[in-house]
């Protein structure tokens, strides 16, 4: 999902239970004999760690009378090649499993919960810190999990959020977040403005930390349905929109942003400014993103140093041969000079 590559790996024998084959080999048969009063949520196709292929199918669990308050309570495993089943309550599933609890299950419960925490009559009169799920929703791999991302806003249907929740698909832990902000809607509206004339379509987008803001990312597709560029939206400021054609591209703008609005500070630099003494032995020049760099080396010393031109403009005097003191702060690859004597 990250870089469009595509892998086909074929198995030593073919998949036969699957979604569209016939009689009992139609997994939907195939799962109605072996478990005839078993209720099915939405079935999902995993692999196992050792890449053998199976259905997840998990067993729907009714906790208010015989149709109400519907979550999982157990998990078929179906292995997709041999059929074989293996039935699992849901605290017992493998660890590799990414998908007992669908999206659209989970985002269902949070509404209830959002709507009903302070009792029914709430949720129709007052409505007093009712809480509903925004259009859509987008998925987050942590730690061997998959957890479903959705925004959270206010049943008065404002254009803000008021948070986020991320929601376990394995577990179904949730985890709330306070951040206010644009909804989800509208940092794809945002986004999609700043390509309006190549007419790209943003897709759901992603909340991720960039330099400690909360950020929406978003790719932006064509109407082939393939990624040409990618969007990253201050979730507080939606007017601060940086377009890339790469995710590294898109944050190193972003981050500019961020500096030049104010939103965020320049790290100061704590190096501590050192001093070399020597003949120079070589200088090479080189220019980069518009602005003259002249690389020097110093008798006696390995290191490389910098030296911005527009900075300190009586580095041309000097040549090869010519003595020279540099302060520097030291850096990975080549030291930074900030001061000549």
């Amino acid at each position: 999902m990250a870089d469009q590559t595509t892998e086909l790996v074929k198995l030593s024998e073919g998949i036969k239970y699957t979604t569209s084959e016939h009689l009992n080999r139609n997994i939907y048969r195939h799962l109605r004999f072996r478990y005839p009063t078993y209720i099915f949520d939405q079935l999902s196709f995993e692999i196992d760690e050792e890449g053998v292929p199976y259905w997840v199918c998990p067993v729907k669990k009714f906790n208010i009378g015989l149709f109400g308050g519907a979550t999982v309570g157990r998990v078929v495993l179906c292995n997709a090649v041999t059929g074989e089943t293996t039935d699992y309550a849901i605290e017992e599933v493998p660890q590799w499993i990414d998908r007992a609890y669908s999206a659209d299950l989970l985002v269902e419960l949070y509404d209830y919960y959002g709507a009903l925490k302070h009792g029914f009559l709430n949720s129709v009169l007052g409505q007093k810190d009712c809480l509903e799920t925004t259009n859509g929703y987008n998925y987050l791999a942590i730690d061997d999990d998959v957890w479903v991302y959705t925004g959270v806003t206010s049943v008065s249907g404002d254009q803000s959020n008021v948070g986020f929740v991320l929601m376990n698909q394995r577990t179904m832990e949730t985890k709330f977040y306070p951040i206010e902000g644009a909804t989800e809607e509208s940092a794809m509206s945002s986004a999609e403005g700043q390509v309006q004339n190549l007419k790209y379509k943003a897709t759901f987008p992603l909340l991720l930390n960039i330099s400690g803001e909360p950020t929406y990312f978003i790719a932006l597709k064509d109407d082939a349905g393939l990624v040409k560029k990618y969007a990253m939206v201050n979730v507080q400021k939606y007017q601060l929109v940086a377009i890339g054609d790469t995710v590294s591209t898109c944050e190193s703008q972003y981050n500019d942003l961020l500096l030049t609005n104010g939103v965020k500070e320049a790290e100061k630099d704590t190096r501590e400014v050192q001093e070399i003494t020597g003949r120079i032995t070589r200088i090479a020049e080189s220019v980069l993103e518009g602005n003259s760099h002249y690389y020097i080396m110093v008798e006696g010393s390995e290191e490389i140093f910098d030296v911005k031109v527009g900075d300190l403009i009586d580095i041309i005097r000097y040549d090869v041969g010519d003595e020279v003191t540099l302060e520097y702060k030291a850096g990975e690859n080549v030291n930074l000079v900030v001061g000549l004597k």
